[in-house]
């Protein structure tokens, strides 16, 4: 039976769809039949509003989701420097010369990957650093089930070169790099790739794509400029909008002057929300809580932005720490203000909540921000006013 309206499974099947790189049948074959059983719906929505791929093959699903704009967010997390990158980009190419279920050894790969690897200067496996970055690579690989182990654990690479294990290719390798409108050696930077996504489209509804896939793939979409034309669209339109996505997500959708976003009121398993249940988000909600109770202090610009010397934001941290910081997790209670401040930056840079100014070192808080905020309970803070008064 063909469902052609867009129904709770039709929806869950979407959000699995954008949380997942993608859904492999053998491992995920629940999601895989949910997602066949709305596929033409999901096809017809996503291609419209989105100019979204869907990929239905008998292995596994798989959506195409080019952002608007890349974020250093929507790497591979795992992975810790540019090397990585290089040496994943190498291993591909490896896997891709290879025939589906052919066996290979760890040396195998590390030779020829040391021949592929485009960087100044040659790898060498007895760098233990250049060997992380090999173990990081071999396990997202493992992750994606690009390949999968026969026999051994890549782990042990890290502390002996000589250490070996026993790799398969899988059928996903042919799969994991999407089709480029032409050949990849001849785009000359990502701002190209991503040029090359949008010829495709035609000017009519790109603007309305744009909107949705930055509404859709960030955290907010933030009013950049005095005629932002997404800005202006998502303005003009916002009625629209919000009837079509509350309808086809279970988001809720909000806009203010300088932010427009979507907002979950019930948290599902499979979606990235904040606030999570990471200790460093009970600063960050503290740390929104501080800039909205010293509103005095802070002066934002016409976009909203808020900008805070780096001297001010470690003074910022220190008031929120003796205020607070009894309540933070034993971490950061006792650990150095140092690295709070800087898994608190990450994360909210993460989150599009805080950006730095490269030649100043200043701090720009982004209106986003303005949209969260947290405290302790009045009984804490009455005790804790109380014991600093006594102080």
């Amino acid at each position: 039976m063909e469902h052609s309206h867009f129904d709770e499974k039709a929806q869950a099947a979407m959000r699995i769809l954008f949380e997942n790189f993608w859904i492999l049948r053998s491992k995920q074959p629940e999601a895989y039949q949910l997602i066949r059983e709305r596929e033409k719906v999901i096809k017809r929505y996503v291609m419209d509003k989105f100019g979204f791929d869907l990929i239905v093959h008998q292995h596994f699903i798989k959506m195409e989701k080019i952002p608007v704009q890349t974020k250093s967010w929507m790497g591979i997390q795992a992975f810790q420097e540019p090397r990585d990158y290089a040496v994943f980009c190498s291993a591909l190419a490896f896997t891709e010369s290879r025939t589906v279920d052919e066996q290979f050894l760890l040396t195998e790969i590390c030779e020829e990957i040391k021949d592929l690897y485009p960087g100044d200067l040659p790898l060498d496996w007895t760098n233990y650093h250049h060997r992380k970055s090999l173990v990081r690579v071999i396990k997202q690989l493992e992750k994606l089930s690009i390949l999968s182990v026969v026999e051994g654990e890549v782990e042990h690479f890290a502390l002996n070169e000589e250490h070996e294990v026993l790799y398969e290719v899988t059928i996903y390798a042919r799969y994991f790099m999407r089709s480029y409108p032409k050949d990849i050696s001849e785009y000359n930077s990502k701002e190209e790739i991503l040029q090359g996504e949008w010829s495709r489209h035609e000017t009519v509804d790109g603007r309305r794509k744009r909107v949705y896939r930055k509404l859709l793939l960030s955290p907010a979409v933030q009013r950049e400029s005095e005629n932002d034309p997404d800005f202006a669209y998502i303005r003009n339109y916002r009625n629209r909008l919000r009837d079509d996505l509350e309808e086809h997500t279970l988001f809720r959708f909000e806009i203010f002057k300088n932010a427009a976003l979507l907002v979950a009121d019930e948290k599902k398993q499979e979606l990235t929300l904040f606030p999570d249940q990471k200790a460093i988000i009970d600063i960050a909600l503290h740390f929104a809580m501080y800039i909205r109770q010293h509103q005095e202090k802070f002066s934002p610009d016409a976009f909203g932005n808020i900008r805070v010397s780096a001297v001010a934001f470690e003074q910022i941290l220190t008031d929120l720490h003796e205020f607070y910081g009894k309540g933070w997790s034993k971490q950061y209670r006792d650990g150095s203000l140092k690295q709070t401040q800087k898994e608190l930056t990450e994360t909210l840079k993460s989150w599009e909540m805080l950006e730095q100014d490269h030649f100043t070192k200043d701090y720009i808080i982004r209106p986003l921000l303005g949209r969260v905020a947290g405290q302790y309970p009045k009984s804490y803070m009455e005790e804790e006013l109380a014991y600093h008064e006594k102080k």
